[in-house]
């Protein structure tokens, strides 16, 4: 997000939308995570569905990390 212009929020809970997270905002994070961890990471859409704030995302992450 630094990267295109815009700030990190300070609070976990702060709604996607508020801060412009889009879809492809997501996908971009996923590649990054991917190339990081040098693994694939395999997520289904119904639980992307159900993240909604920053700390869906981070949790979400730390999920597929761990499967």
């Amino acid at each position: 997000m630094t990267a295109q212009g815009r700030s990190l929020p300070a609070d976990d809970t702060v709604d996607l939308r508020e801060i412009g997270f889009r879809s492809l905002d997501f996908s971009e994070l996923a590649l990054r995570v991917e190339d990081e961890l040098g693994d694939e990471l395999n997520f289904d859409a119904p639980g992307l569905r159900r993240i909604a704030t920053v700390g869906d995302v981070l949790d979400f992450i730390e999920q597929l990390q761990s499967a």
